[in-house]
């Protein structure tokens, strides 16, 4: 039964199915905007199997990280995250869109954290955007009443990791390889972790990029002495996406007809730091596969940075590099990380309302963000691609190189709308549209581009996966 006396209501229904569970409950709630709740009263549901098919709903702070291995301990069981497809499959069939915090709609077995029961007013998803089921505290014990309560989650600190001073990464990678690894540092952090040398066609490339000389005929040689790289390289131009006339015939063909000298020079950087770490076999469910992912992005970069006025535009082949290497401090936490890796993916699963820097960090104490910045650096790669990769998640920053950084924000948050990607944010501030010098529609014109080629680009991805 609604009640819009204790606290301010509006005048919004709720879905038939919703109300149906409450009024038949006998539980007094009301209805409100959720731009108009504080968000730290606000509570978080997820769903949970195990391998026996067993389901379970746990109910936890959303100002709080659901700790698994907390969890698992508790119940003695193996909790990961309901397949998003099947939890899809149910919020349709009751015709909802978010997951409200009510076991009793989908006949489940519930546990919630002692916190939840503990503010004196509590507001969840009411299964319609936008709109908040808020209950007060004796409202809230009633409908969690069979649930029961197992201390699961941690508190998260609204502190953002990755804005803190790129100098400061390697103290911070350093506390984290001594807290969760048996290695000792030696006088060098990078020897101790035994990051990989660069190539030696990563190498020739990188001095390229700098000599002011260098020539398609240059580029081509070094590109040939790789033969893997020089047969990605003619794929990539031969592809439908770069519609080219002709068939490419060589290396040079493709540099002069097709892709251009600076795309070629950073594709061959990306393509040859890519392969020295080895890809995580393990990753979150709702993500899109890497190179997938790093295709698309570079791809719409490319796009949003043609729309850019001239006075804004950053160095296109730079920032197109930054696009195909954004997530690449993902492959260096498994390869630094590899016992705690699979904790983090089971974690960023059942965790979709919080940053995916917020939960790295909470459990290792540092985030992808900085472990590829960090090996940036370490390989001497130029700044411009350091300060895309480290600040990419933050759309205020405006420091050293921020057109990159701002342009991997910007392009991942437009895919995440359109289901592409790792991330959950798809906020996009007008202030960063201003300093890019871009307007919405221009940006979704280049999105488009990109989608209406989805066929070429997965075959580009499928290249990087055998």
């Amino acid at each position: 039964m609604s009640n819009s006396n204790a606290m301010p209501a509006i005048e919004i229904s709720l879905p038939a199915v919703i109300q149906q569970t409450l009024d038949a409950a006998q539980i007094a709630y009301s209805l409100h905007r959720t731009e108009t709740i504080d968000s730290s009263l606000r509570l978080h549901a997820v769903l949970l199997r195990q391998q026996q098919a067993q389901e379970l709903m746990v109910i936890f702070p959303r100002t709080h990280l659901l700790n698994l291995a907390q969890l698992n301990a508790a119940t003695q069981a193996s909790w990961q995250a309901t397949a998003a497809a099947t939890v899809a499959q149910r919020l349709h069939y009751h015709g909802l869109s978010t997951l409200p915090a009510l076991p009793q709609l989908f006949n489940l077995s519930s546990l919630c954290d002692p916190a939840v029961l503990t503010q004196p007013v509590a507001y969840f998803d009411s299964g319609k955007p936008g709109l908040l089921i808020g209950l007060e505290a004796s409202a809230l014990k009633q409908l969690l009443s069979a649930s029961q309560i197992v201390a699961c989650s941690d508190p998260i600190d609204c502190w953002q990791p990755n804005n803190s001073a790129v100098a400061t990464d390697a103290q911070g990678i350093e506390h984290a390889v001594i807290r969760l690894t048996s290695r000792r540092i030696h006088k060098r952090l990078e020897e101790t972790l035994e990051i990989p040398l660069l190539s030696s066609t990563a190498q020739k490339v990188l001095r390229l990029r700098t000599d002011p000389l260098a020539g398609v005929d240059q580029l081509a040689a070094i590109v040939e002495t790789d033969p893997s790289l020089a047969a990605q390289v003619i794929s990539w131009a031969a592809s439908p996406y770069y519609a080219a006339p002709g068939k490419i015939r060589s290396v040079e063909d493709a540099i002069v007809r097709v892709l251009g000298f600076d795309l070629v020079v950073n594709l061959a950087l990306g393509l040859s730091l890519g392969k020295k770490l080895t890809l995580p076999k393990d990753q979150p469910q709702h993500c899109t596969p890497y190179w997938q992912q790093a295709i698309y992005t570079a791809a719409l970069i490319e796009g949003l940075v043609r729309a850019m006025p001239a006075k804004n535009k950053p160095e296109s082949g730079l920032a197109y590099l930054g696009g195909l290497l954004h997530n690449f401090g993902f492959a260096v936490l498994a390869h630094v990380f590899p016992p705690h890796f699979s904790l983090v993916c089971r974690s960023l699963e059942v965790n979709l309302h919080l940053e995916h820097s917020v939960i790295e960090h909470h459990l290792l104490g540092i985030t992808r963000e900085q472990m590829g910045a960090w090996l940036m650096q370490c390989w001497n790669i130029p700044d411009e691609l350091i300060y895309a990769l480290r600040f990419q998640d933050n759309p205020d920053y405006q420091g050293e190189y921020a057109s990159y950084a701002n342009l991997n924000y910007l392009a991942q948050r437009l895919l995440t709308q359109h289901g592409l990607g790792c991330i959950q944010s798809t906020e996009i501030p007008d202030s960063l549209y201003q300093r890019l010098g871009l307007t919405a529609d221009a940006a979704e014109q280049a999105l488009q581009h990109v989608l209406a080629a989805e066929q070429a680009l997965q075959e580009l991805a499928r290249q990087f996966t055998h």
